[in-house]
């Protein structure tokens, strides 16, 4: 039975690579700039961004696009980031216009709200929404255009470089990658119109304006926590065609900066992400125990304990050997350290502790709590 079950593990591990190299391969990189075509309005949430929100607004007033405008949008900061805008809007000669955001109402999470508001203040052809803690190159913007006219999308997505310091940062957020890369087939968010097949990092998201308002925009999910991907979801829905590329090498993000921020964060979304589902959670944490770390228990087993034939031995090193492969690729192709690929399983266990604080937040806790809020789910 434990040989049967092994095999079985190593038969789901060389599925997943094979997910990954298909993946990485319809993932391509952001093609070159073209010359434009059409005015693009930048607009930008923030809530509590004192430590990012400068260079990122500094990095969105050096593009190189010939039509743009940025607009900022203070969702009821606590420290100093109205104040920072301010001062950025006073220098920047007019390109750059600072809002202050309305009361939350009563069935929005902030992010949807604070971009409602803004996409009805821009004036762009092209809406790019992207969030405070990135870092955009100068052609940044460019290239999405051209990526997204050449593609004839009406909903155009990109990966960025996760930028990493803390332990817990590298340990964690690379997983976002590996899960996205080993599970979903990417050419069908692509090449599919039915909605279970969707992909988008809410990060940057660029939207022609027609089809933003044709599917009601943040309005549809105003309710939802990863609301990028139910974005998506709206946009299928309508008819309309989703793209994906790889913006590493145009775009770049620092999500969080210690260990309380990097169990907040993933907290408020995990649950979410996995459709408020008990039962998706649950399946969820078997999966991930089934086949990710029980690879280590079988290795583990069989030099400590004995197993009764070289197979029992080999076994194990096979089914580690294709899982560290997969990681290794998806970490050189995101920029990532190749080196805490071997700590795979505790960032794995790392992760279903977080997912069960992530339930046990939205059922019996409240919801979770971030940035001053509390985010109840839906």
């Amino acid at each position: 039975m434990l040989l049967f079950y092994q095999i079985l593990v190593l038969l789901a591990l060389i599925i997943f690579l094979a997910i990954q190299l298909a993946n990485l391969l319809e993932l391509r990189p952001l093609p070159p700039g073209g010359p434009g075509g059409g005015k693009v309005s930048v607009l930008v949430p923030a809530r509590n961004e004192e430590r990012s929100i400068a260079r990122c607004v500094q990095s969105l007033l050096m593009q190189d696009y010939p039509d743009f405008e940025v607009i900022v949008l203070d969702d009821a900061s606590t420290d100093a980031t109205l104040s920072i805008l301010q001062a950025l809007e006073a220098e920047s000669c007019g390109r750059l216009r600072v809002l202050r955001g309305a009361v939350l109402p009563e069935g929005w999470h902030g992010k949807s709200w604070a971009c409602r508001q803004l996409a009805e203040k821009a004036s762009g052809e092209m809406l790019l929404f992207t969030d405070a803690d990135t870092f955009h190159r100068p052609q940044a913007l460019r290239r999405a255009v051209t990526a997204l006219q050449e593609g004839r999308g009406d909903m155009l997505s990109i990966t960025p470089r996760q930028e990493l310091g803390s332990f817990f940062e590298h340990l964690v957020v690379p997983l976002v990658y590996v899960i996205l890369m080993s599970y979903l087939p990417l050419r069908l968010v692509r090449t599919l119109r039915n909605p279970a097949f969707c992909f988008a990092n809410g990060q940057f998201i660029l939207f022609r304006r027609e089809f933003y308002w044709k599917v009601n925009g943040h309005e549809a999910v105003r309710d939802a926590l990863v609301e990028d991907v139910w974005l998506c979801m709206a946009v299928k829905k309508a008819g309309g065609r989703v793209l994906s590329f790889n913006g590493t090498d145009a775009l770049s993000c620092r999500m969080y900066r210690n260990f309380r921020e990097v169990w907040e964060g993933f907290s408020k979304n995990v649950f979410a992400g996995l459709g408020s589902s008990i039962p998706g959670l649950a399946a969820f944490v078997l999966f991930t125990a089934a086949f990710h770390l029980a690879p280590w228990g079988f290795l583990l087993y069989a030099l400590f304990v004995g197993a009764s034939g070289p197979a029992l031995v080999l076994l194990p090193l096979l089914q580690l050997a294709v899982a560290l492969s997969g990681r290794v690729l998806v970490a050189r192709r995101f920029d990532q350290p190749t080196a805490l690929t071997l700590l795979d399983p505790l960032a794995r266990g790392l992760l279903l502790a977080i997912a069960l604080n992530s339930l046990r937040e939205a059922r019996w806790g409240g919801g979770a709590l971030w940035k001053g809020r509390r985010y109840r789910f839906s």
